[in-house]
């Protein structure tokens, strides 16, 4: 783990006020990393010092020797807090492959007592990256991320399946009207229906905002259905009042909570979560006129999270059927109606502007089925 450049006043402060993270018994060339930066662990390590106090991502993949080969598991990550000076323990759990963190309290302070010994044991936080993490998370708060992380406290990349029902013997699979697994398949579509059907293992999903299906209110006028299809706002309020009654702007924080889920955790059910709670947003236009400060938010995020992809990401992944494209122009559209607010509408009209020139996307331009419209700029202009 490789030593970082700091300003010495910077690390004083952090080496007084920082939390340490003692790891212990984790096992060489495990991928290991914390926020958004991860190493491969070499025999001396046993933890990172001076951890900037607050919410960080602790990841990581285990190691199996065997023999010449060597394996990585699965990424496996927790969210946690900490406070100023804390000192969080954990050991190596060798048959689940796993950390387990210590309830006692006597070992912390033990080790607390020892941490000077200990020091060259342990890595320095990456303060390189501090900036760029705050910049992702700065609206998900510890409650919120508790609350949306599986019960199992572990966000995995590859879900944990059971099957749905336990069908031991032939005479179960019969009894259910399925077919039988001891004759041979005709068709594809034979072979997939007797494979079992599997689901998550309680308490390792993640614990996302239900988004409803239905778009408008029960006993809504065919006029109210058409105007709650085109403007989702009714949806939008729908998952505030259930979730975030109190403060709505936590929604944010989902949307942060998400896309590290995804960009950091590997977990693809976020991502597509993350497009699925912005493509609400997006398109409430209603919402867009109310609450102002929601949407001021949302540029604020959405800046540092497509910051963070590189662009051909997008031509391969987040472009198919021009998801991003037609979900911004969408709100752009909808951020320059008359009702919003000015500030909301010029912030909105320069984030615009921003994501032309940093990908090259025209959201004026009627968009066709396949990729992003890459738009000519004029001469002089570069790309930042």
């Amino acid at each position: 783990m490789a030593g970082t450049d700091m300003d010495p006043e910077v690390a004083r402060g952090l080496f007084e006020e920082g939390a340490t993270l003692v790891l212990l018994g984790v096992p060489e060339g495990t991928e290991l990393g914390l926020d958004y930066k991860t190493w491969t662990l070499g025999p001396r390590f046993r933890g990172v010092k001076m951890i900037p106090p607050g919410l960080h991502f602790l990841h990581y993949c285990s190691a199996n020797s065997n023999g010449a080969y060597s394996e990585i598991g699965p990424k496996m990550g927790l969210f946690l807090s900490l406070k100023p000076r804390e000192v969080l323990v954990a050991h190596w759990n060798k048959r689940e492959e796993d950390l387990e963190f210590s309830q006692d309290p006597e070992e912390a302070e033990r080790i607390r007592a020892n941490l000077r010994e200990l020091d060259g044991y342990l890595g320095p936080y990456p303060y390189d990256t501090l900036r760029k993490w705050v910049s992702l998370t700065d609206r998900l708060s510890q409650e919120v991320a508790i609350a949306l992380q599986p019960l199992s406290g572990r966000v995995c990349a590859f879900s944990d399946v059971v099957p749905e029902l336990n069908l031991t013997h032939t005479k179960d699979r019969e009894e259910q009207n399925l077919p039988r697994n001891d004759q041979e398949c005709q068709s594809m579509k034979e072979g997939l229906d007797k494979l079992p059907r599997m689901k998550q293992r309680e308490g390792t999903e993640l614990r996302f905002s239900n988004i409803p299906k239905q778009a408008y209110p029960p006993g809504a006028t065919p006029a109210q259905i058409t105007q709650y299809s085109m403007d989702r706002s009714y949806a939008l309020n729908s998952v505030l009042e259930s979730h975030y009654k109190e403060q709505p702007l936590n929604v944010l924080g989902e949307l942060q909570f998400a896309f590290v889920c995804f960009l950091v955790g590997n977990v693809y059910e976020a991502f597509e979560h993350w497009k699925s709670l912005l493509a609400l947003l997006c398109r409430s236009e209603e919402a867009m006129k109310e609450r102002k400060d929601l949407y001021l938010g949302l540029i604020a995020v959405l800046y540092h999270q497509l910051g963070e992809i590189p662009p051909d990401f997008f031509v391969d992944i987040v472009s198919q059927n021009n998801y991003l494209t037609s979900t911004l122009q969408d709100f752009f559209q909808f951020a320059s109606s008359p009702g919003v607010d000015g500030t909301l509408r010029k912030r909105a009209e320069k984030f615009k502007v921003h994501l032309t020139k940093k990908f090259r996307w025209d959201f004026d331009a009627d968009l066709d089925e396949c990729a992003p419209v890459v738009v000519e700029l004029p001469e002089g202009v570069t790309v930042d």
